[in-house]
């Protein structure tokens, strides 16, 4: 049936089920940390745009609009320069999370993280120096080559270290970094906000603190034992497998299914790159496009980049607008936590389904009281009662997305693909995140004028569409070994017909 349980027939190793080592859990911990550069910049981008001494420096006709009595609440950030501020680092983070294949597979996933780390950092001092719009918008670029390598990175490097038994709950910690990043950076963008003419400098070059801590300790772990034999260091591979696994474990099994792993992938004659559309490898290509651009098409990220601006759009003040887009990202981390604790009990798939149930139902609901109470006009502020009201709909939204599309796009593609094309096909998975998330981040503000409260309609049907292809074309892949994870494809009702069951 559709994405049902597997069995993956013949021997796995005994170091698949070894027991979770300190070495393990520091390691993966620190790699983890790399989701804190990006959470920081989702949140800290949504919050200097509400502040006044930030818009008028840079984005004077917005607060024009603000001061027009007769505004359109749905239009009051409606801006392409505004938004081009948060979008550009985006289009920055496509073209490296590409480079960043290559990166990955010559020097590494340690030190891709590393470079990734170095560039976020030098583009938070730019950001929070900015004079003028160019330069802002420079910051960003250097800010999303940086989240480009680390998100290319940071997810494969977790997948690979983490025993099959606990890989879920551990690549999810690279998305609670993210919500921790987006959490604190609210916070933040709170205290700033109360500073005065300077507060936003600070917010933005504060970005260099999470680049510091994560380029350390990326600097202080080793690399993945795939990395390692990938790139011919066998002995440093062994010994980094035997610390994964804990001492007393058998490795031999998994370290020489590793060596096959690479030997097969020498033998390939194509880049990474061609051989991924080779029809044996068309389910793994489809996921790499479709879930990451479905991720976005939750509208997830839209939110969480405008959360404040939302806020104060439909009645909060400028400090309430804050606070309440703290709350959103608490609830938010609490799911992801949540979902650390049963995807590797329940699997992906149920996880998959019942937020996308739960998305849809509180996205219509948001879309009901908005076009209730505001209607299509938008001239009117809701009452105080009505704001909270939103406000507890969509951290019942967030929640869901918390502990299945948030963490899963990134958990999914990180342990799908053979090691052959494991860089190319993250790399392409990150592409089309970012591709989404810059399309989207620069329309949403126009859409939010246009569509009005139907803005939220439009994500939940597309919320429902996702959650139907996950029902038919995604298979269960919990606690499979990353080298077994071709059966998981051979077994399924629709993908057979594509895999080469003799790989």
């Amino acid at each position: 049936m559709a994405g049902g349980g597997y069995v993956v027939n013949g021997s796995t190793s005994n170091s698949s089920n070894g027991r979770l080592t300190m070495s393990v859990i520091i390691t993966c911990i620190v790699a983890a940390s790399g989701g804190l550069i990006f959470g920081y910049d989702i949140g800290i981008s949504g919050g200097v745009t509400t502040m006044e001494p930030f818009l008028r420096k840079f984005f004077p006709s917005v607060l024009r609009k603000m001061a027009d009595a007769k505004h359109n609440t749905y239009c009051v950030y409606d801006s392409q320069v505004l938004t081009a501020f948060t979008s550009s680092l985006y289009l920055a983070g496509l073209a490296s999370s590409l480079v960043a294949s290559f990166t990955t597979k010559r020097m590494g996933r340690k030190y891709t993280m590393v470079l990734g780390g170095c560039t976020f950092f030098i583009g938070a001092v730019i950001n929070g120096a900015a004079i003028n719009i160019m330069m802002l918008i420079l910051g960003r670029i250097f800010l999303g080559i940086g989240v480009g390598f680390t998100n290319q990175a940071t997810p494969v490097y977790l997948s690979e270290m983490a025993p099959p038994k606990w890989r879920g709950a551990f690549t999810i910690g690279f998305q609670f970094f993210l919500g921790t990043g987006v959490v604190v950076a609210n916070v933040i963008n709170y205290r700033t906000a109360q500073i005065g003419s300077w507060g936003w400098r600070l917010s933005l070059g504060l970005a260099a603190v999470p680049a510091v801590l994560m380029t350390i300790g990326a600097l202080l772990v080793s690399d993945t034992p795939s990395s390692l034999v990938e790139r011919g260091k066998l002995e440093q591979a062994k010994q980094s497998l035997q610390r994964a696994r804990g001492v007393g474990i058998n490795i031999e099994d998994e370290f020489i299914e590793l060596l096959k792993s690479s030997e097969d992938s020498k033998l390939l004659t194509n880049e990474p790159f061609t051989t991924i559309f080779q029809r044996q490898y068309r389910p793994h290509l489809v996921m790499a496009v479709l879930i990451p651009f479905f991720q976005q098409l939750t509208g997830i990220n839209v939110i969480a980049f405008y959360a404040p601006v939302i806020f104060q759009s439909v009645g909060f003040g400028s400090n309430s607008a804050l606070v309440s887009a703290i709350i959103l990202g608490l609830v938010n981390l609490g799911s992801i936590v949540m979902s650390m604790f049963v995807v590797d009990r329940f699997g992906r798939r149920v996880l998959f389904m019942e937020g996308g149930i739960q998305m849809v139902v509180f996205q219509v609901a948001v879309a009901c009281v908005l076009g209730a109470k505001l209607g299509v006009t938008g001239d009117q502020q809701l009452s105080k009662g009505y704001a909270i009201l939103v406000l507890i709909l969509m951290c019942m939204y967030a929640a869901a997305f918390g502990w299945s599309w948030g963490p899963l796009t990134w958990l999914i593609p990180s342990e799908i693909f053979p090691m052959k094309i494991r860089p190319a096909g993250q790399s392409i998975s990150i592409a089309v995140n970012f591709a989404t998330t810059f399309v989207l981040a620069q329309m949403f503000l126009t859409m939010l004028c246009h569509f009005k409260f139907y803005a939220f309609v439009f994500y939940a049907g597309w919320i429902t569409v996702m959650t139907i292809f996950v029902a038919l074309f995604l298979p269960e892949t919990k606690g499979i070994p990353l080298d077994s994870m071709h059966i998981v494809w051979e077994q399924h009702w629709y993908w057979h017909k594509f895999v080469d069951r003799k790989e």
